[in-house]
């Protein structure tokens, strides 16, 4: 049996045994690199290890470990806060506030499944008060983080960059984080008007009293990570004096470590995008300064880092690398040419990354797609930018199926409601968006530019 095949049946394999049972995706395609890259393609240890991606690992740490410190410092809880006072209570706003203040999280380099962890309770038990339909509420916060998701420095955004620009494909940086946030934003107005936010156009509360007790009731008792997800965990420390313990009054203070962790965020988007300076040397060396002034408090950060997610990135690139080696990605290319239909190609790709994404990780699926996809985009015969916006948004907005990470958070957060009911209300719409979300990411991104 030729490389290629084998390669090709070895990543089918992949995906159902991570579907499967309860097994890092990216723990298996290191076996699989290893295995398959020795005894098929002939490569040595060395050169498989050549396509470790060591830049994207450090980016990976050092962007969740800033995200640890600012979680647990109270910065998460500040800007939550401060954004429902924008808006002076108003309920109707309530969705849109967790949907922008998700996507900012993710854009400043939250793990998407961190930042649902973390915004879902509060959102949700928000919800339970004030008769917010729960799957509005739910899926706002999951198409915020997506929305956010593909910024230059987060998790999703460098991931696809990379392959961008390893594969000498046309820069698509900025193409990918504003379509994907506008996409977001176009299905949340959707299901704002279909899941009843009319009703709530005009009710009012005292939003800041209400959402400091939502955070105080809320936050840290949520569901945990795990998987391919990150793994945020309760703040670290404790006492009177911690910025969102004890006191429901103390998150109103803003404390001297907030302001510098405001200040790191700046200091890394400025540095990261500005200066071009590499994202994970920046991030964690951010990281580090602020964990000096309060490393007590913040020692236990380092293990709130997604070690699960560098795991699964780290070994589903260095076997697709494998599988370069083997001209497996040549070979899919040509034959997926070979249909002599580009629109009709993309489409397929769009629709294998949604499918699969619902039941396996975004961020692998990703890389996946797009590597798989090149040989087709360099042939020229269609427009590379909007493919790969299109394959981006197609393989992360099928995240709201209750088999994906963020799925199951928005399932295990809402309060005061039957849950096999929520459930199927859950895969319901799941099933809406995995039938025609790739679809219209292929109508929006990529028919466009073919005519």
């Amino acid at each position: 049996m030729s490389p290629e095949i084998v390669t090709i049946i070895t990543l089918v394999v992949i995906f159902v045994i991570a579907t499967v049972l309860p097994i890092n995706m990216g723990a298996l395609a290191f076996v699989a690199a290893f295995v398959v890259g020795t005894l098929s393609v002939g490569m040595t240890t060395d050169e498989i290890l050549g396509g470790f991606p060591a830049e994207l690992v450090l980016t990976l740490i050092g962007v969740t470990y800033l995200f640890a410190i600012a979680q647990n410092n109270g910065t998460v809880d500040l800007l939550v806060r401060g954004a429902v006072r924008l808006v002076g209570g108003h309920i109707a706003a309530i969705p849109w506030i967790m949907f922008f203040v998700t996507a900012l999280l993710t854009a400043i380099g939250a793990l998407s499944p961190a930042a649902v962890a973390i915004i879902a309770p509060i959102a949700l038990g928000f919800a339970a008060r004030h008769g917010i339909n729960p799957l509005l509420m739910g899926m706002m916060v999951i198409h915020g983080a997506q929305g956010g998701g593909f910024s230059p420095i987060s998790v999703y955004g460098v991931t696809v960059n990379e392959i961008v620009e390893t594969e000498g494909l046309p820069d698509s940086s900025l193409a990918v984080f504003l379509g994907a946030l506008f996409f977001n934003i176009a299905i949340a107005v959707v299901l704002f008007f279909v899941f009843g936010g009319r009703k709530l156009i005009g009710r009012k509360v005292e939003a800041v009293e209400d959402l400091r007790e939502e955070v105080h009731a809320e936050h840290g008792t949520g569901p945990t990570v795990r998987g391919h997800g990150a793994a945020p965990g309760p703040a670290v420390g404790g006492g009177d004096d911690e910025v969102g313990e004890a006191h429901p009054d103390a998150p109103q203070k803003i404390t001297i470590e907030q302001i510098m962790t405001l200040i790191g965020l700046l200091v890394l988007a400025v540095l990261a995008l500005v200066f071009d300076l590499d994202i994970g040397f920046v991030s964690i060396s951010v990281a580090v300064v602020l964990a000096l002034f309060s490393a007590a408090k913040h020692k236990g950060a380092v293990s709130q880092i997604s070690w699960s997610t560098v795991l699964l990135i780290a070994g589903v690139l260095t076997f697709v690398f494998v599988l370069q080696e083997a001209g497996t990605i040549d070979y899919v290319g040509e034959a997926v040419t070979g249909l002599g239909v580009p629109l009709i190609v993309a489409l397929l790709l769009c629709y294998i990354g949604g499918i699969v994404s619902a039941f396996a990780s975004s961020t692998a699926i990703i890389g996946v797609a797009i590597s798989l996809a090149v040989p087709f985009l360099l042939a020229g015969n269609i427009a590379a930018v909007g493919v790969i916006v299109a394959l981006s948004v197609a393989s992360t907005i099928v995240d709201v199926s209750p088999f994906s990470t963020n799925g199951a958070l928005v399932l295990a957060a809402a309060q005061d409601v039957d849950r096999d009911r929520f459930y199927k209300q859950i895969l319901g719409y799941a099933a809406i968006v995995v039938a025609i979300g790739p679809f219209l990411a292929w109508l929006v991104f990529v028919v466009p530019g073919w005519l």
